[in-house]
């Protein structure tokens, strides 16, 4: 017989001292040749029973359920306990339930370690990039003021050129903190979605006006995979999807290949609108992909300073698609390019 619970215990521990007692009282009965009456067996066979039955019980439920309670209280909520032991106490197996609670406890609260040491690493990570994203202009800034300072006014060569680099570095500086607000924002749902009907193709279009100079500069290509004669009407925040055409447009015009291209597409699928931002650039090592969409993260540091940037541009990015309940993903090949896609939900 296989013992399960705190009852079957005492009752196998009452059933071997009764049956040992009776055995004892018979032997004794053999060598006194003395005839107990039937009254004085029950009264043996009850009590040689109910004794070690009743010890047996009190002992399990102080010694074995007691530290059962204790466990629970450790790794459960209160609310939770009562529930547990009512469960473990009609349960076959009690011990077993206790011991798969225990295991499954021990899972989750390795995955709450594994999380905390994620979260850990990623604060340390971004408080260090912050750092340094922050030092390079303002260093910059105090060396062009202190070269002003020490003389540099007087000098009319030096003085206007100083002060337009010192202008820039603050305006990189402006830049950090507004888009550092803005993540804030959408990662803490503080950020209102003013969501109406927009033609998907007159906002590209006007994104593209914003950037026809600097293409012309590099001589890159901005243009539809075909014509869309007709409207592609979505529902979005037409501000917050201005500012991803342009981080995804701007990145593809710092990062490209001079004689280049940009190219927007549109595919209708099922209730959303399909959108790819592709170029013709370098294109971006496998193994930097899926880090592409964090915080600072840069594939090139030295190129990624050299043309500018705050570093939170793509971040941005999938925190806007994502707040419009939409995916976005990014593939690239070295030496062939890059594209975004992502989905916005029809109109």
């Amino acid at each position: 017989m296989k013992i399960e619970n705190p009852y079957q215990i005492a009752f196998f521990i009452g059933s071997c001292v009764t049956a040992v007692g009776l055995m004892i009282l018979g032997v004794f009965q053999y060598l006194t040749s003395n005839v107990f009456s039937i009254w004085i067996w029950v009264a043996f066979l009850i009590i040689s029973f109910t004794v070690p039955f009743g010890l047996s019980w009190w002992a399990v439920e102080t010694f074995i359920n007691g530290k059962i309670k204790m466990l629970y209280r450790s790794i459960q909520s209160p609310e939770r306990i009562a529930d547990k032991l009512r469960q473990a106490s009609k349960s076959r197996d009690a011990l077993g339930e206790v011991q798969k609670d225990v295991r499954e406890w021990a899972t989750v609260k390795q995955k709450e370690i594994q999380s905390l040491k994620e979260q850990a690493n990623f604060r340390r990570d971004f408080v260090g990039n912050l750092a340094h994203e922050l030092r390079t202009p303002i260093f910059n800034m105090q060396g062009y003021l202190l070269t002003l300072l020490e003389g540099g006014l007087e000098d009319e060569k030096i003085n206007y050129n100083y002060l337009q680099r010192a202008d820039e570095n603050l305006e990189r500086l402006i830049a950090l903190v507004e888009d550092l607000d803005s993540i804030s924002k959408l990662e803490g749902g503080r950020e209102e979605m003013k969501i109406k009907k927009h033609n998907l193709v007159k906002l590209t279009g006007k994104v593209f006006g914003l950037f026809e100079l600097q293409a012309a500069n590099k001589n890159i290509e901005l243009r539809y995979n075909k014509k869309y004669e007709r409207p592609i009407q979505v529902n979005i925040d037409k501000e917050k999807i201005v500012q991803v055409f342009t981080n995804l447009i701007a990145n593809a015009i710092h990062y490209g290949n001079e004689n280049g291209y940009c190219e927007v597409r549109f595919y209708d699928v099922d209730k959303n609108i399909l959108v790819e931002v592709k170029d013709n650039g370098p294109g971006v090592e496998e193994e930097h992909l899926p880090r592409l969409f964090e915080r600072f993260y840069r594939v090139d540091k030295s190129r990624s300073r050299h043309v500018g940037g705050t570093g939170l541009g793509l971040a941005i990015v999938k925190h806007i698609i994502e707040s419009h309940g939409q995916p976005i993903n990014v593939r690239s090949t070295v030496s062939e390019g890059t594209t975004f896609s992502f989905t916005l939900p029809k109109a």
